[in-house]
Parts: structure tokens; C-alpha cells; sequence
């Protein structure tokens, strides 16, 4: 892992900007639709459809975001090989995990994952509307099994969040809304 270098300016002490508008406006949208896909889980009307339809869409831009957008948003640049994550895992477990000003290499894996279940819930959701696979049972199991999987994945995110923000004390969810996050450190990884 390569340390982080700073310039005069970040060396003051000036938040850097991590998280950009577009990146911080779709976790909250895709937080927001998967909260109110939840509570409209049993809504047999369109409601629940539309929140579906909604999600995919911010997930399709997410996606785009991850291949075009700034360099914190990009799966390049945050997305660690498995050796890498497992790695960084040992540390985390051991207390002496690195900071990393963009997503660490779990908290990367973990965002794949979300955005894998969501597009799996979606096109599921989406099957399940159509004459071909209207009432099949095992597409709404399979359905229901992925919201308790995002529900799952979304405790563990959040539990992540909250070990990361005590470790490195520095509050993760105030830089989600800001896009800001305190000054690199010496051995923090870019």
C-alpha cells in the first residue's frame, strides 16, 4: 500500500474533497429506495413497482458514474484484489487497518455487492411483472430471498461504517453529505 502524499495546502489542515455531488446524490437516492422499497414490500399496487424502476435507474447511473466520473468514484480506483482486501481485513481484525480517503478494499467490495443484489432485485422484480413469469413462485422467493440479502448487506455496511468512523475517528456518514473528509495523514492510502 502506498502511503499518501501531501501538498502544502492539505498539509494545513484544508478538507479534502472525496466524495462529488453526483456519487454523494445517488448513495442517498439508493439508500432512500431501497428504505422505501422495503416498507412497500407488501404493496401489491404499482407503488413498490415504480420505487423498483427508480432504484434501477440510479443504479444505472451509479454504474456509469463508477467507469466516468471522479476519481473517488471510480471502480478503478477503489476496487482491490481479493489478496489485497484479505489483506487489509488482517489488519482491520487486528486494529492497525490503514485509512483510506476513498473506500477501503472491503468497503469496496461491499458496494459491489449492494449494487449486484439491487440489480438482481430489480430485474427479478421486473420478471415478475411480465406475462411469461407472472406468479411463479420460486421468482418471488427468489425475489424476497435478495431483499433479506440487501437488507443484510446493508446491516454489514453499515456496521463497517460505524467501525471505520471509531477507528480512524472520523465520522464517515457527515463526509457522505458533505463529500468532505479530514486531511490526508501520513499513512493514509489514496
Amino acid at each position: 500500500m502506498s502511503a499518501f502524499k501531501t501538498d502544502g495546502a492539505r498539509a494545513a489542515g484544508a478538507p479534502l474533497r472525496v466524495w462529488d455531488r453526483p456519487v454523494r446524490l445517488l448513495h442517498w437516492g439508493l439508500a432512500a429506495c431501497v428504505a422505501m422499497a422495503w416498507w412497500s414490500s407488501d404493496d401489491t399496487g404499482p407503488l413498490h413497482e415504480r420505487v423498483g424502476y427508480v432504484t434501477l435507474a440510479l443504479l444505472a447511473a451509479r454504474v456509469a458514474w463508477g467507469f466516468g466520473g471522479s476519481r473517488y468514484a471510480r471502480f478503478a480506483q477503489f476496487v482491490r484484489t481479493p489478496a489485497a482486501t484479505l489483506a487489509y481485513a488482517r489488519l482491520a481484525l487486528a486494529g492497525h487497518a490503514p485509512r483510506y480517503l476513498g473506500h477501503n478494499p472491503l468497503g469496496a467490495w461491499m458496494v459491489l455487492a449492494l449494487l449486484a443484489i439491487m440489480a438482481l432485485l430489480g430485474f427479478t422484480g421486473w420478471l415478475y411483472t411480465t406475462d411469461r413469469f407472472w406468479g411463479y413462485g420460486w421468482l418471488a422467493h427468489l425475489h424476497q430471498s435478495l431483499g433479506w440479502a440487501l437488507l443484510a448487506c446493508v446491516a454489514l455496511h453499515v456496521g463497517g461504517v460505524l467501525w471505520t468512523c471509531l477507528q480512524h475517528r472520523e465520522n464517515l456518514v457527515r463526509a457522505m453529505v458533505t463529500g468532505r473528509k479530514a486531511p490526508p495523514r501520513g499513512d493514509d492510502v489514496a
